[in-house]
């Protein structure tokens, strides 16, 4: 989804609230309305962009001016939290739209922050280590008055990853002395006050938000008598057919896009899941799509492509890591015949030339806005369910959230305590969303997503004086 389409949501959705008169039943008549669009002004603009060129000296001694953005949308829930990206597809609308999302993000799952994001137009394996290492730095120090502990938290993304917030880290404490400089960033290494898990915690939060749809809600609340008609139903049948076979041990075939952080990890828990049986046919990254029928060796991939980073692609390749597989381009994927494909690389993945394409009956958003909105609405409209980014892929910055605690209290929580109450959290969450949209007939799971986000924001807004 754009920039345009999530504002188009937005106000779509705020509309909606503005005819529900059992919300802010309070107030009515012209200053309800005055309510409502100074809130929905606030939440379609960002409340600063910030742009700077980064001046980086190469191996071969030439200067280069590399673009840079952070994008702070709203700080109303609290102080301002969003990644940092490397990519060669980082933009100021790309950036600004993803620090929006981060704020209905953070309000769906109540979390005391504001959204914000950050990019760098660089691909990280262009540039040596050292490279980007001054990357880092430079960032920093061209940031370093809008970021901190109690303003502006950044965080891995797309491109960067430990050594990055922990490069990030000791360049904020260099030009902070004396300051508090730990809670800065997070996503930081363990040994330099980052939480246990958080790598992992992305991939984790996505894969644990569609088995708990599949395995705890829908055993008890997809009874047809109980469904609206239309696509409710025809959502409820796809996820009643994926109870039924995990029920009798047939496997659930399921399809991953992207083999990072967040992909490999998704893959590697639907292979080895004690709850339900998956065949892992195929995943791929920027350069292949990899299938079996049968199912691929997931351990194996996720070994070489830890020491390769990148998946095998050539036969020979596949002969080194010891996998079996035929060999597609990357963007096969979207359309391969599974039941559940997992969306973990980059955005606009399904649009309009392609949707109809579409063969998973669930599709989770382990990605940023994978789905574009005109897409988003066809799927939805044939009974496809789509668990949304801003509720399936939370479980990075809720492990960050403990992470930036732990720093403030100087206690380290056990990686079995961040996982447990990152996945507690997330359940709390898709039983919200999942118990109105099915319960109340909502218009789909994106807007009901939306919905319970701009209600926390609305309300703090209200609560705060914000809108006259």
């Amino acid at each position: 989804m754009s920039i345009k389409d999530t504002q188009a949501l937005i106000e779509d959705m705020m509309q909606r609230l503005y005819e529900d008169d059992s919300f802010l039943p309070e107030e009515s008549g012209q200053t309800r309305k005055q309510f409502f669009q100074s809130s929905t002004e606030i939440l379609t603009t960002s409340d600063k962009i910030i742009k700077s060129s980064i001046r980086v000296s190469r191996d071969n001694r030439e200067i280069e001016r590399i673009p840079a953005y952070r994008v702070q949308h709203n700080n109303i829930a609290g102080f301002y939290k969003g990644g940092i990206r490397f990519s060669e597809l980082v933009s100021e609308e790309e950036v600004e739209n993803l620090a929006v999302l981060m704020t209905l993000k953070n309000a769906l799952h109540e979390l005391p922050y504001g959204g914000a994001k950050g990019g760098v137009l660089v691909q990280p394996k262009d540039y040596s280590v050292r490279e980007l290492n001054m990357i880092s730095k430079k960032y920093v120090q061209r940031f370093t008055t809008d970021i901190g502990p109690t303003h502006d938290i950044p965080a891995p993304d797309m491109g960067t990853n430990e050594q990055t917030m922990d490069w990030m880290t000791g360049e904020y404490k260099t030009i902070n002395p004396g300051r508090n400089y730990l809670g800065a960033f997070t996503g930081k290494s363990v040994a330099n006050g980052g939480a246990k898990g958080r790598r992992e915690a992305t991939g984790r939060g996505v894969y644990h938000s569609y088995e708990w749809l599949v395995d705890d809600w829908a055993r008890g609340h997809t009874k047809e008598e109980s469904i609206p008609e239309g696509p409710h139903r025809m959502q409820a049948a796809h996820l009643r057919k994926l109870v039924e076979k995990a029920d009798k041990k047939e496997p659930i075939r399921i399809a991953v896009q992207g083999f990072g952080n967040v992909g490999s990890v998704a893959a590697e828990m639907a292979y080895h899941s004690q709850r339900l049986l998956h065949c892992v046919t195929a995943v791929s990254d920027h350069g292949v799509t990899l299938y079996h029928r049968e199912g691929l060796d997931i351990p194996s991939l996720v070994s070489y492509q830890h020491t390769h980073h990148q998946l095998p692609s050539t036969e020979e390749e596949l002969q080194e890591a010891g996998v079996e597989a035929e060999i597609f381009r990357p963007e096969h994927i979207v359309t391969m015949d599974v039941n559940v494909l997992i969306f973990a690389a980059v955005e606009d993945q399904v649009l309009d030339h392609n949707k109809e394409e579409v063969k998973a009956d669930v599709l989770v958003e382990g990605a940023n806005a994978p789905i574009d909105g005109a897409a988003d609405r066809w799927l939805h409209e044939n009974g496809k369910v789509v668990i949304p980014d801003i509720l399936a892929n939370a479980g990075g910055v809720l492990v960050s959230y403990l992470e930036w605690k732990q720093d403030r209290i100087t206690q380290l929580f056990t990686e079995e305590e961040v996982l447990a109450d990152m996945e507690r959290q997330m359940e709390q969450s898709c039983e919200k969303v999942f118990g109105s949209y099915f319960g109340e007939g909502l218009s789909s799971i994106r807007n009901t997503c939306y919905i319970e986000a701009l209600k926390r924001l609305f309300t703090l807004l209200y609560r705060h004086g914000k809108l006259f």
